[in-house]
Formats: C-alpha cells, structure tokens, sequence
C-alpha cells in the first residue's frame, strides 16, 4: 500500500535524541499490541529500542479497575541504549484506571493524552476518583491532551457499517495513529501490517484501517497537539537486524543449539507464564528436527526431557519458578545419572503462585541448592533479550560436554522485552558437538570388552554417552548410587562419599572452561557493581552515568552463576566497596559473602519490577558521597 498522506506543508519536526511512551489500559483495549507495533515501526525506522511490557495476571482482568490496567512501555533512540527508560516522556491513558496507575510513572511536565471520553461517573468511580481529573487542575503541570478517542473512532468506522460497539475495539489503533503522527512514525508499515494480520475478516481490517487513518489525521489538524517530533535512527553495526523478545531469542537460541550439536531437540514443557512463548516458539521448527511435547504436568515434562537425553537427543525442559521445584526430584535423577540436560527457568515473582505476570530474580537459592543431597550443577544466567539466544548455546554447550544436566536463568523482564538483534553469521557460532559411544571401553577379568557407563574422560570427568539400543554397551541406570567406572549398584561408604566429591569436582572443573571475571568501567575506583541477570541493563545506565559525572565506578557482570570465575574472589578483593543489585532479598551476595569473605552489600528490589537506572545510581552515589 502506498502512503496517501499529504505531506507537502508540514512543517519540520523538533528532533529528539531519545523518547519513552507508555501505553496504558485495561486488559482488553489492545495496550500490548499498540506498544509492540510501535515498537516493530521504530525497528524497521532503525532506532534503538528497549520495551518493558507489563500486564495482570488474571485472564480477565476486572474492567475499569486499577489492578485490571495493561500498559507497554517502550523507550526508542538515536544511540545505545539498554533499559525502557526510567520514566515516560508520553503517557497515554485509555481510561480513568490507567491515569490512577501509572502517573506517577510519568516525568514532571510530561505529555498526558487521554481518551477523554471514558472518563465518566461510572469509570471515575470504579478507578478511585471521587472527582474527574481532567477539569478539577490536578493535572496542571503536566502537557495534558484530550481527545474523545471513543466517538472518534466510532466516526471514523460508521461509513464501513461497523457496529458502534464492535468499532470501539479499533480506538487502540485510534491512539497508535496519533501518536504515529505526532513522533514521525512510518505509516505504511502498520497499513500493511494491518491487511495481513486482518485479511480474513473485511470488516476488522476496515475499522482497524479506519481507526489509525483517523488518529493520525486528528494529529494533523487539532492544534492541542502541537508540533511534530522525530527520533532519528541510531547508527548501529552493519548487518541484518530483526527486533527480538526474550523468549523468542531463547527459543532460536536452543534450536541453533541443536543444529551446532548435531543433534535433535526435544522439549518437554508444562504451559507457565511466563515461559510459555519458550514452547510456541519450539513448536514452529520442527524442519529444525525439534520435537515440542506438551506434558500433563511439570513432573512428566521434565521427565520426557530426561528421557530424550537418555536417548541421544539434546533434552530441554521449560519452566517457572513452582514448576522447577516439583522437577526438582527428576533434576536429581539427571544428577545421579550424569546425563546432559536443560532446565530452562523464567523466573517470575513468588512465592507460590506469587505474581506470575511480574519480574523476579529470585530463584538462584533453588537452582544452587534446590536438589536431594549434594547434587551441584552449572548455572547459567542470560541478562538481555538478545543475549537469551547465546546463553541457550552456552548452557547446551556446557551440559553436552559434561554430561549433566544445567539450570538456565532468565526471568519475565528479559522474557516479554524486546530490542534489535543483528542476526549473526552461523560461522560465528562455536561447534558444540559430542561423540557417542560406538564400543566397548573396558574388558573384564577374562579378557572380555565390556562398556562401562561411568569410565571417565580425564580432563573433564565426564562419563561416556551411549544411544541405547547400541550394540555390545547395554548398561544400567537407575537413582541408586553407583560404582565408578562400572556403572552396578553400590551402598559402601567409601564408594558414596567418593562419588559425591566426583561430580562436585566435574562442576567445580567447568570453572577452568568459562571466562574469567572481567572489569568494566575504572579498575582503579573504590566501588564495584557486581550484577547478575536482567539487572545489566539498569547497571550499564547507572554506571555511564555516575562516569559522566566524574565518579569512578567498576562493575562486573556475571553469566555464570556455578561455578563462578575462577578469578571472581581476587577481582572483588581489590575494591573498597562492592554492591549487589538484585531482583530479590538479596542471594548472590549472600554466596559472595560466604565464598569470598568480601563485604559485599546487597541492593535489593522484590516489587515485580526490574530496577531503574536512577534507583542504582542513587545507591552508587551514597556510597562514593
């Protein structure tokens, strides 16, 4: 479709460097839409981007009500940037609940649009308003811009004969277009986007067409709006870039995985938010030789992945926080019989059922120590959306040459956001493949060839791995405990305690395969930021920023959670101070503290919400002032 807007006596937008909108509603206005194909056009334009989609937990969330709201927060630039942005520049509320909730996100003096026609009696009262907002000067010091969205929107369907209450669904796109206008979005994108998405359904297509044309054409014409703005696009590496989310770049990256490893992929995967893209995603390649099994429950889903790896193929299992501890007792079995394993973990606010919409990070304590007896293994943890795709390889990489099963960390931040992505060259990529056993590897007192299951490699411990069926290396498995090298049950104290230190000291190995901690920023200051997880993006900003501001600041960032860097305890001993952002009370530096012998403080935040760059700088001000 071409575009049909005149453009010819517009007058030249006001340039800005960066721009943060929040789209806010309830659950069934279509915030999570608007913001993602906001997001999508600023992609295709070639800005920089970051999003923080947030929304109730309920499938039907109470209308008009506070704890009903959706919003979509989406932060675009013309440079780098990390995080969604601190505060909105842009607020557009649909309703009286999305004001109450999130205003006080909003910057002072920032822009307010507001659907003023679904501020009546009835809405004010059911979001807490004891009087309408819009006229009673509460909102004086912000840039507030009215606009009866609804009627609208309505208006602009009626000529298609669209029913008043089926074009009412449409005011999202209403909003979309304006705010199109009014930062110099491309419309041709959404057009199209709109006839493919809606084709099957004249009518939709229609109104929805209609309700954008008519959002960006009241932006043209009212003078409350103002004047144009432009975010241009960033100037980033060349290559080939999509926009990406968590889950998404997870998926791709277990898929990659497979076809590194040479080797078939099979998910087992219980649906849970917010892990539950993880499986749809999967359920897309099976041209990839990736084999999705929707199991029953958690239990039977870790076991189809247990199962898989037992049998040759690359075994992944998805997760939330509840369901990793009921696969907890299957993660010990992948323990005991040291077969490589994946337990993806998108961690999400708890305890229980907890928030399941909502951000946490507060699952290291179980993915460490969450297992009968010792049962130690490698944790890795992702801390954007893009580097979702090469911590999946990562964690593949590790459990595949180590024969054990691995917790990989990524939580419902990383999980739903979103940002550019350059599509790297597979050359890139490691080779991550394993050679099966194809014959025997011991004889027995007579002379015999036999195949023991636990003969170990020397340099990493690791147990050979046999496709069952092979012929000549039948062999048992079992949760029993067993003798080294030949695999047969065995209860003797000497034997346990020398397996137990065994498969403690293959984990602990790994720590020789990993990079070493790396510091980042000023290896001379007094402080160092050590930061783990989604909590790299509000780190990268805070620490610029106290640069920017004459402050010597150090950060290190982990990937690897167990073990950890060989070098991590000499690196945080020479510095004077050492804080620990989390999303939770406060783990990591618990196992620092106890590891190290460092005094490092936590900074801590279990609001299902990912930390602000402000808030973390603050913190490294208090401590350098």
């Amino acid at each position: 479709m071409t575009d049909t807007i005149d453009r010819s006596d517009e007058e030249a937008p006001e340039v800005l460097p960066r721009l943060v909108v929040r789209f806010a509603g309830d659950s069934g206005d279509g915030m999570q839409l608007t913001g993602d194909r906001f997001t999508s056009v600023s992609a295709a334009f070639g800005n920089d981007l970051s999003t923080l989609p947030e929304y109730p937990a309920e499938i039907r969330a109470p209308a008009g009500t506070v704890n009903g709201v959706s919003s979509f927060q989406v932060h675009i630039s013309d440079h780098d940037i990390t995080t969604p942005g601190d505060a909105p520049n842009v607020l557009v509320a649909m309703n009286p609940a999305a004001l109450m909730a999130d205003l006080g996100r909003l910057e002072p003096g920032g822009t307010l649009i507001v659907n003023e026609d679904a501020f009546d009696e009835r809405n004010l009262e059911k979001a807490g308003y004891t009087a309408n907002p819009l006229d009673d000067g509460s909102l004086d010091t912000y840039r507030l811009i009215k606009v009866p969205m609804t009627s609208l929107t309505k208006e602009a369907c009626a000529p298609l004969g669209v029913k008043p209450r089926d074009a009412e669904r449409s005011k999202n796109f209403f909003a979309l277009g304006l705010v199109s206008w009014m930062y110099t979005r491309p419309v041709d994108p959404t057009l199209e986007w709109i006839t493919a998405k809606f084709s099957k359904n004249e009518q939709v297509k229609g109104a929805n067409e209609a309700a954008f044309l008519a959002g960006y054409h009241f932006g043209e014409t009212t003078e409350a709006v103002g004047h144009r703005y432009e975010v241009r696009p960033a100037t980033l590496p060349p290559g080939e870039y999509t926009s990406v989310t968590g889950n998404t770049a997870l998926a791709w990256g277990l898929v990659a995985a497979g076809q590194l490893a040479k080797l078939p992929v099979t998910l087992g995967s219980y649906p849970i938010t917010p892990a539950s893209d993880i499986l749809h995603e999967l359920s897309r390649h099976k041209n990839f030789g990736v084999r999705t099994v929707q199991a029953e429950d958690e239990i039977a889903a870790a076991g189809v992945a247990l199962g898989a790896a037992f049998a040759g193929h690359l075994g992944v299992t998805t997760t939330s926080g509840p369901g990793v501890a009921l696969k907890s007792e299957t993660t010990s079995l992948a323990v005991s019989l040291e077969l490589p394993m994946l337990i993806v973990d998108i961690q999400r606010g708890g305890p229980s059922t907890g928030l399941p919409t909502k951000t946490e990070a507060a699952d290291l304590n179980i993915a460490m120590f969450g297992r009968h007896g010792e049962a130690p293994l490698p944790i890795v943890a992702s801390y954007s959306p893009v580097h979702c795709f090469h911590a999946a390889i990562e964690a593949a990489r590790i459990a595949l040459k180590y024969r054990t099963p691995v917790i990989l960390l990524s939580d419902g931040y990383l999980a739903n956001g979103s940002e550019p992505w350059r599509i790297p060259d597979v050359s890139e990529l490691p080779d991550i493949s394993v050679p099966f056993a194809t014959e025997p590897n011991h004889t027995d007192a007579e002379g015999n060839p036999e195949y023991w299951p636990y003969l170990r490699d020397p340099d990493t411990l690791a147990r050979p791995w046999a496709i069952p069926g092979t012929p000549g290396l039948m062999h048992r498995i079992g949760g029993l405990e067993k003798q080294d090298g030949s695999g047969d049950i065995n209860y003797e104290p000497d034997n346990h305690g020398h397996m137990v230190a065994l498969r403690a000291a293959k984990i602990a190995g790994i720590a020789a395969d990993i990079p070493p901690a790396t510091v980042q920023g000023d290896p001379d200051a007094d402080l160092c930021i050590l930061g783990w997880g989604s909590t790299w993006a509000a780190i990268d900003a805070a620490v610029q920023r106290s640069r920017r501001g004459g402050r010597k600041v150090a950060w290190v960032h982990l990937m690897h959670l167990n073990p950890l860097p060989s070098n991590l305890g000499e690196v945080l001993r020479g510095f004077r101070h050492v804080l620990v952002p989390e999303l939770n009370s406060g783990q990591l530096a618990r196992i620092v503290r106890a590891e190290y012998l460092v005094d490092a403080t936590p900074v801590t935040k279990v609001k299902g919400l990912p930390f602000t760059a402000r808030e973390i700088e603050d913190r490294i001000e208090e401590v350098l002032s």
